[in-house]
């Protein structure tokens, strides 16, 4: 490549979806010395759901591999490096681990390709460099980004979220590369953490959730009935897989507040599979459990406690994630009464569960307050789906089945 500047930007696994955290290479296709052109896949990996490929989006000349075939890598994990003509990073930035790579999985039983994370079909992973930094209190974020500014965010593998905290000097809010480079370089006099693939992969699923126009809706549900059931019960099932059980069962009679809008049309679930949260470390994963309004509880509580062992282990096999249309999160267990949790990309609901109280409540009987134990119940929704009317008579549904536990 004669006299030319060079830089050389790495190639990283990518990030797959939400619930995945690693990958396993599968095939080297170039080899150090190789002339590679741009979008020319470069390598191929598969997880649980697909094999899919990884491209260059710069032309040069493959560098080396820091990867094996055969082996298994989080995400994030840097494959190999493409030196390229003409191009030099700026200097005083150190480089982004992900710049300048692209995924399309392939589907394993056909040619078809798809982009691996929705991501306004660019195929684009995400591997935030800058995350939970301190920012300056006076900075406004940025307002707009000009096609040169935008490129060169994509280029360093960053999201215009990652940038909220940057103090724009341009004209009407425009931020200028100045602005950026300067940015760049304060953070990096700053302690400097990486984030896991879990928490990248949280942030990646949080950030497209909240695309949407979420809304949360709330009421309190009596508890004594259920606490009760839950003595007589030999499996002990927590107030979380009764919660899971009853919204299940209320789905299953209208199975419109779990469709999904695509377009101009609301697709149903074909089947009523519910997740709840458990908390691992650095993040938050999501097992799924099968039609649940087919499962009685004493089934789906074994099922329950496998999984939940699975995802303290981190080895939930395929069949228990994905594809579900709720999740359930008891934050109940943190003390908490209220939380406005987020649904994942792909469903519309969020059932929470806040922690149980003793309250007074009247009894026109006695003429006195008699002690009730009472839970706050929230639902996240997704509110192009249904409205707040919807939201309230599906919560009230979910309440009236957790106030008579012999239904579940």
């Amino acid at each position: 490549m004669g006299d030319k500047t060079m830089g050389q930007f790495a190639i990283s696994m990518p990030q797959l979806g939400e619930s995945i955290a690693e990958a396993t290479l599968l095939r080297l296709k170039v080899k150090p010395g190789e002339t590679v052109e741009a979008d020319q896949e470069v390598a191929e990996v598969e997880t649980s759901k697909a094999v899919m490929s990884v491209t260059t989006s710069y032309g040069g000349v493959w560098k080396e591999w820091k990867a094996k075939e055969g082996q298994s890598y989080p995400v994030g994990t840097v494959l190999g490096y493409v030196e390229v003509a003409g191009r030099e990073e700026s200097k005083g930035i150190k480089k982004s681990p992900d710049g300048g790579r692209k995924v399309q999985p392939k589907e394993k039983e056909g040619k078809k390709k798809i982009h691996s994370n929705g991501e306004n079909g660019n195929g684009k992973g995400v591997l935030p460099t800058i995350q939970g930094l301190p920012v300056p209190a006076r900075a406004a974020g940025a307002s707009y980004l000009s096609p040169r500014m935008k490129a060169r965010i994509e280029e360093l593998g960053l999201h215009a979220a990652d940038l909220a905290g940057l103090a724009p000097s341009g004209a009407k809010g425009r931020v200028t590369i100045e602005d950026f480079e300067r940015f760049m370089l304060d953070l990096e006099k700053q302690k400097l953490t990486p984030a896991s693939s879990m928490r990248v992969a949280v942030a990646d699923a949080m950030r497209r959730s909240w695309l949407r126009p979420l809304a949360t809706v709330g009421r309190t549900a009596g508890m004594d009935a259920l606490l009760a059931h839950r003595k007589k019960h030999p499996a002990k099932p927590g107030p979380t897989l009764y919660a899971v059980r009853a919204l299940g069962i209320a789905l299953a009679e209208n199975s419109l507040p779990a469709g999904r809008l695509v377009g101009s049309r609301i697709v149903h679930p074909g089947s009523i599979d519910i997740a709840f949260a458990v908390e691992a470390e650095d993040g938050v994963l999501v097992p799924v459990l099968r039609r649940v309004n087919e499962t009685d509880l004493n089934t789906l509580a074994a099922l329950y406690a496998e999984r939940m062992k699975q995802a303290k282990e981190r080895k939930i096999p395929a069949e228990g994630l994905g594809g579900s249309v709720a999740v359930v999160t008891n934050y109940g267990t943190f003390g908490l009464d209220w939380a406005t949790p987020i649904p994942l990309p792909e469903q519309s609901l969020v059932l929470g569960l806040g922690a149980g109280k003793k309250v007074p409540e009247w009894d026109e009987k006695t003429q006195s307050f008699q002690p009730k134990t009472v839970a706050p119940l929230t639902l996240s929704f997704d509110h192009r789906v249904i409205d707040g009317g919807a939201a309230g008579r599906l919560l009230a549904r979910v309440a009236e089945l957790l106030e008579s536990p012999e239904k579940l």
